[in-house]
């Protein structure tokens, strides 16, 4: 934490301060013997919800912190304590803090409901202090885990990308593929809903979202039934910046970096009685420069006995590849998101928004291709091919959202209508000239690849909450979305008489339509005794897809399938503020557009990715035991978790006799995954904050349907480490150390993979200002590796996507402090 104020700060007020923000990670141990204290705490103007606000209870006659705790999404609480006499008080980021009437727990009373609590804004004082009350990076709870973005000094500059490149468990690869705890099979949702940034290219649009919109990201490794199936490791939900503070207020931010990254960003919110506006908008223009080199060997078959992939080495080799990349993508993206929220009373919100996207991208490629015979000494030619594409990418977002909450606390109703317009278009050149080993030109080129896409998806959802006695807890709700995709694609190469021909033997002159329509409802029943807390729910889904291709009729591919999908948790709290979870969940990954689409990427000749449209959905039983402990100054999470998938899907990849290779993906018979994973937030003293995380697992994975061999056991792990310092004079300095151990796969291994990047900030203009410098791959180390291996080839390969990145982001408040703000306190 970070005070600046015009007259001198106690220091008792400076430790009522630092002991707000702290309680979310410490509490004190309890007696054997205890009563409860309880409420909710609502804005007392929209009377909506204030989650994460901090309740601390003291004992009367010593004020001393026994005991606290955050509000909950819906802003209920409770909280145990021994008998005595107490009072408690209530903080939150940007309100005046809250402090009750002194009461008493005894037998006779065991329960104080301090009922609804109102908090009131405090932008009025900020002209007295400017406080810089900085959250956690890292807020761990059982179910989930929280990710405050402003607080990652590395993530100024970036993209939503590198923000959860920086996430613990979560680690994204250089082609945009997001993994959660080692799995791709996860579900990202933007403001708890799909997106169209993820619907074309998967992980790979968050690129296009810039950090400074982001709020924060939340981290759900095994949903309650109230959230759709999808995603077997779990669900990372991307919480957009939304201001609610009255009056005028907002912040904006420009960027620069090498490689070139220029960008700026506004964020501003007006609340004037009954309506709340706001907008967001984002600019950037970006240089990504990549590079890579690939080894292949081909196989004679004649040379091997029994196909063995160890008989095949005692073969002679036909052909060899080595194969040089390098390429520069160059993107320019825009993003605005506005909207209102009406309150037509304290207890009916409606809430209009809007979001727009757009990107303009063009990406140059130039791949080397040598061949050898036998020997790499023996060159028998190479190649040439150069890629040229230029890409537009719009994509619009509309909702409605009406909120009703009941007289009774917790007793709510939650509409909303969802439209999503989103369209990509790419027009692609690939010239290639080939070459005697002498470098005797012997034949060019010239190829056209055209791809439109258009999505068009309507989203209906319905929650309700009721209450249920003191504890219990009803919830039921429905889903039901309409989503309709459109790939048109051609290949052609300019034939000797100058005219454009579609390629011959291969399907690249198709439309792929893709219709589905998936509908929900389910239902949860929770209730809570004193230190035990449990709840079950089942989910039922429909599923109706459909993938067609208009040029060849007989390509269509209706599925239908209606699937259960239980889910269990029980939470017990022990003594010494430690607590245990047991969660169950049944999971299903269905085939994502691009795992569908036949369409193949040509910017490399030699190596072709496409999807499957015979592709099935996999399912998984997910179980995992979570433990939580807090300390005075942080907290220790660990779970055990535990995934048994039925259908795995997997990219596998074949190369036929010519070394060419196709890589798309395949239904595998099976994925046993175990792990254990930990995450650590600590406070060794009051400028180093240190925070942890590592993951260990285990996997069977059985491809033996596709081709015998295909059987692999791998142990791995992966680690992060974050130390943030706080110095004089305003200065942070973040350094993180991030590694990833050797992994096996269905058809080889992926390397090790290691980074290491380092940030410092400092705050100026009294405190409303901020400049952030981060270097994300110091070393520039941030390379993939990995080697694959076949029935009749062995291809090792090395590429790096991005290069070390270098930003300079100077961010400017206006009535904002940094994370927080706060009042002088008041009863």
């Amino acid at each position: 934490m970070k005070i600046q104020r015009r007259s001198a700060v106690s220091i008792g007020f400076y430790r009522s301060l630092l002991g707000t923000l702290l309680i979310m990670l410490c509490s004190l141990a309890t007696a054997a013997q205890s009563s409860l204290v309880k409420g909710k705490i609502l804005d007392s103007l929209s009377s909506a919800p204030v989650s994460f606000a901090t309740i601390r209870v003291f004992s009367s006659a010593e004020s001393k912190l026994v005991n606290g705790d955050i509000s909950h999404d819906a802003g209920d609480f409770s909280i145990e304590v021994p008998f005595g006499k107490y009072y408690v008080e209530i903080d939150f980021m940007g309100y005046k803090s809250k402090k009750s009437d002194h009461f008493t727990l005894s037998e006779r009373n065991p329960i104080h409901d301090l009922g609804t609590i109102r908090l009131t804004t405090s932008v009025s004082t900020l002209d007295e202090v400017v406080i810089q009350a900085e959250k956690s990076t890292m807020e761990l709870a059982l179910d989930k885990k929280i990710f405050n973005v402003g607080q990652d000094l590395a993530n100024a500059g970036g993209t939503a990308n590198d923000i959860l490149m920086n996430i613990p468990s979560v680690s994204v690869d250089p082609e945009g593929t997001v993994k959660l705890r080692g799995s791709d099979n996860v579900r990202i949702l933007i403001d708890g809903k799909p997106s169209g940034l993820v619907s074309f290219k998967g992980g790979s649009g968050l690129q296009q979202l810039q950090a400074s919109m982001i709020e924060r990201v939340e981290v759900i490794t095994n949903p309650s039934a109230r959230y759709e199936a999808e995603g077997m490791a779990g669900i990372i939900n991307i919480v957009l910046k939304k201001e609610r503070n009255q009056g005028f207020n907002g912040s904006f931010e420009v960027i620069m970096g090498h490689p070139t990254n220029l960008g700026g960003a506004a964020n501003l919110n007006y609340r004037h009685k009954r309506i709340n506006f706001f907008i967001n908008y984002s600019i950037a223009f970006r240089e990504q420069p990549g590079d890579g080199k690939l080894y292949q060997e081909v196989y004679d078959m004649d040379t091997t006995s029994n196909g063995s992939i160890q008989d095949i080495y005692r073969g002679d080799t036909t052909f060899i590849l080595k194969q040089n990349t390098n390429g520069l993508i160059t993107g320019f993206n825009t993003n605005i998101r506005g909207g209102l929220d009406y309150y037509f009373n304290e207890k009916n919100i409606l809430t209009v928004s809007y979001l727009y996207r757009r990107s303009n991208a063009s990406r140059i490629t130039n791949i080397r291709y040598e061949d050898y015979l036998f020997d790499p000494s023996n060159m028998t030619g190479f190649t040439k091919r150069r890629q040229d594409e230029d890409e537009i990418e719009p994509n619009s977002e509309y909702s409605l959202i009406y909120k009703k909450s009941y007289e009774q606390k917790g007793h709510e109703l939650t509409a909303e209508v969802k439209f999503l317009d989103n369209w990509e278009s790419s027009d692609q050149w690939f010239t290639q000239n080939t070459y005697t080993s002498d470098g005797t030109e012997t034949g060019s080129t010239l190829e056209q690849s055209l791809n439109d896409e258009f999505e068009k998806q309507w989203l209906f959802q319905v929650d309700y909450i009721k209450p249920i006695g003191k504890e219990g807890k009803f919830e039921t709700g429905a889903r039901a979305s309409f989503r309709d995709m459109v790939n048109d694609f051609v290949v052609t190469r300019v034939s000797n008489e100058g005219e454009y021909e579609p390629l011959p033997d291969l399907d690249l002159d198709n439309v792929f339509v893709y219709d589905e329509n998936i509908h929900a409802v389910y239902g949860i029943l929770g209730n809570k005794t004193k230190k035990l807390s449990y709840q079950a729910g089942i989910r039922a889904e429909w599923t109706d897809v459909k993938t067609t291709l208009k040029e060849t009729p007989e390509k269509v591919n209706p599925r239908k399938y209606a699937n259960i999908f239980p889910s269990a948790h029980v939470t017990l709290d022990l003594p010494k503020e430690n607590a245990i979870q047991v969660s169950y969940s049944r999971r299903v990954r269905r085939p994502f557009y691009n795992d569908l689409s036949p369409f193949m990427t040509f910017s490399d000749s030699r190596n072709y990715f496409s999807g499957n449209p015979d592709l099935n959905p996999e399912f998984s039983n997910v179980y995992e035991l979570g433990h939580i402990k807090y300390f005075e100054k942080g907290s220790l999470s660990s779970s055990i978790y535990y995934r048994d998938t039925e259908d795995k899907i997997d990219r596998i990849r074949t190369v036929n006799d010519e070394g060419n290779s196709v890589t798309l993906p395949q239904n595998l018979l099976s994925e046993k995954a175990m792990g254990v994973e930990v995450s650590s937030t600590y406070a060794f003293t009051s400028w180093w904050k240190f925070d942890f995380n590592f993951n260990y697992f285990h996997a069977e994975i059985d491809g033996s349907n596709i081709v015998e061999t295909y059987k692999a056991t791998t142990y791995s792990w992966f680690t992060r480490q974050t130390s943030r310092f706080t110095l004089p004079k305003s200065l942070d300095i973040q350094v993180r150390g991030n590694y990833e151990a050797p992994q096996n796969t269905a058809q080889g291994k992926r390397k090790a993979l290691y980074y290491m990047d380092l940030s410092m900030s400092k705050d100026v203009l009294s405190g409303r200002g901020t400049i952030t410098l981060n270097v994300l791959d110091v070393f520039n180390t941030r390379r993939v590796r990995a080697i694959s291996e076949g029935i009749n080839f062995y291809t090792d390969s090395n590429f790096q996507a991005r290069r070390r990145q270098i930003n300079l982001t100077f961010n400017y408040r206006i009535k904002q402090a940094k994370q927080a703000k706060k009042a002088t306190l008041e009863e």
